[in-house]
């Protein structure tokens, strides 16, 4: 008879080890992290010191005297000011109307006359007082302040247009994180045409907001939606096109092109004139530069330089499409190289993978 060995018997498991759910948690602390850090950086890099830096402006008179006067006020500004002379104040009055200067000084021993746009810039009007006042202090007083381009009652502060700006661009953004989650096991052409929906409805929202709601536009409404729309349609295609190759980084990047970049160099608080170099270039090109400039040439100086700019809100909306294209076809060859045999269970589990992950993402985007 056989000795038989009595079973061995398994220790009992301990707790799972927390480093998972740790780690999973602090993953999703980064993208927060950076948007504080982004924020903090663009913000008050665009904002907090505002300083001239080539502000055009013009001195009226023709002869020696003027032109002196223009040379002295150029040498105690330096850089901050860029000093010409034009003949008579009509043609001072026509280059604020076409936005070549943000200001003008008439110089007169009896009335001093400084001319701004407050609709071009608020804040420049005020630089522009402030440059020309101690001039006209020592010509004999306080100079006469004209508005050839004020604003609406309704906008004083010419600001709602920057307002406007970060409804449209917020309402666009954050739906790409939606549309990331609702549409996480779409074909891209179900979900570009849910985009060109969304960006309808956002655009009639903001024409709502500048019209009946708080009357920024006393006129040509049409326009300022139609502007919205490409406005927004660009944010939207160019979202949906990343978020296939970003997936949950599609929130910090939208928050960098759309709001960090976009808002701070849209010249909607101050013209690039009034900020450091880096702002000044985007101001150039950045899609919201195009929707408050646009909206600006169109309600207040005649559709000046307004081809432009709709060029520039055209030219982010073919981006996106463009991008919503290449999207399209890596999902169709990540399709077409997906095993057949392990199809029916692995498709299932990506797409609730991909669910998981937007629905995530989403969350992310509307806390922020």
């Amino acid at each position: 008879m056989t000795a038989t060995s009595a079973p061995a018997h398994k220790a009992p498991a301990g707790p799972a080890p927390a480093s998972g759910p740790l780690r999973h948690v602090l993953l999703h602390l980064v993208t927060p992290l950076l948007m504080c850090l982004g924020m903090g950086l663009a913000y008050m890099g665009a904002f907090v010191t505002p300083e001239p830096h080539e502000l055009p402006v013009a001195v009226v008179g023709s002869g020696e005297q003027t032109q002196a006067l223009a040379q002295t006020i150029k040498d105690k500004a330096g850089d901050a000011l860029d000093v010409r002379t034009v003949d008579s104040r009509s043609q001072a009055v026509d280059a604020l109307r076409s936005m070549d200067i943000s200001g003008a000084y008439v110089p007169d021993a009896r009335s001093p006359e400084v001319i701004v746009a407050t609709a071009g810039s608020d804040m420049s009007a005020m630089a522009v007082e402030k440059v020309f006042a101690p001039v006209a202090a020592e010509q004999g007083g306080a100079p006469k302040v004209s508005d050839v381009a004020p604003t609406v009652d309704d906008d004083p502060t010419g600001q709602g247009l920057f307002f406007l700006l970060v409804a449209v661009g917020i309402g666009s953004y954050a739906s790409v994180a939606a549309l990331g989650a609702a549409g996480a096991g779409m074909r891209m052409r179900a979900r570009a045409g849910l985009a060109a929906g969304v960006s309808f409805a956002v655009s009639l929202i903001g024409a709502a907001l500048a019209g009946p709601v708080f009357h920024l536009a006393h006129q040509g409404l049409w326009g300022v939606w139609a502007m919205a729309w490409l406005y927004s349609a660009g944010i939207l295609f160019i979202g949906l096109g990343l978020h296939t190759f970003l997936k949950r980084w599609t929130t910090l990047a939208m928050m960098v092109l759309f709001v960090m970049l976009n808002f701070t160099s849209s010249g909607g608080l101050f013209e690039p004139e009034l900020q450091n170099g880096f702002f000044g270039s985007l101001h150039a090109f950045w899609n919201g530069a195009g929707f408050v400039e646009g909206i600006r040439s169109h309600l207040y100086f005649g559709g000046y330089g307004l081809g432009g700019h709709v060029w520039t809100l055209a030219a982010w909306l073919v981006l996106g499409l463009l991008l919503v294209g290449v999207a399209a076809l890596w999902e169709r060859r990540q399709r077409t190289a997906a095993v057949p045999a392990a199809a029916p269970r692995s498709a299932a589990r990506e797409q609730a993978a991909e669910q998981e992950e937007a629905e995530e993402e989403m969350e992310e985007s509307v806390a922020v």
